[in-house]
């Protein structure tokens, strides 16, 4: 999986609040939740001017916060392909994960890629590209397990793929 786009820069503690601010928890269409992605953050007009296929890369401990799954659901459903961080809130991983929204770490591409840049991120290989300055950095790099579920594009449609193949 390659995910080309134009980088969103966001600092460090980004947390599911500012992901997607509480007032807008009393729906789970994912669709309007994107509506309101990322607008109590350092970039609150973000869902109205980002572009599908725009990257969002944050520094340590992003999705912290609670649990809900909305945080990226809402990151997804905006048209978001990727999140690129320093580090991740555990529970934030694994949702992510089950959702099929694709995280990676990369503390030493996070400092280095600005706002703007366009970077390529290699899933399968762990590798991301910054276009814009031609440099190129190592990334946690998914188990299998965790590729093909991202691939299935989500918990949900790889357990059904797996049913479907043992019956």
């Amino acid at each position: 999986m390659i995910i080309r786009g134009k980088v969103w820069k966001f600092g460090d503690n980004v947390d599911t609040d500012q992901i997607i601010p509480a007032r807008y928890l009393n729906t789970s269409d994912p669709y309007e939740l994107a509506q309101h992605v990322m607008e109590d953050s350092e970039h609150p007009n973000f869902a109205k001017d980002h572009k599908e296929g725009d990257i969002i890369v944050a520094g340590r401990n992003f999705g912290s916060g609670s649990s809900r799954e909305h945080a990226p659901i809402a990151i997804k459903y905006a048209g978001v392909p990727v999140v690129i961080a320093k580090s991740f809130a555990r529970i934030f991983f694994r949702n992510a994960i089950n959702i099929g929204l694709p995280i990676v770490e990369a503390p030493q591409a996070v400092d280095e890629i600005d706002q703007g840049d366009e970077v390529e991120v290699d899933l399968e290989r762990g590798i991301i590209k910054n276009l814009t300055k031609g440099k190129e950095y190592s990334a946690t790099k998914f188990p299998d397990t965790l590729m093909a579920i991202l691939k299935a594009g989500g918990l949900m449609e790889y357990a059904k793929e797996r049913l479907k193949g043992n019956g």
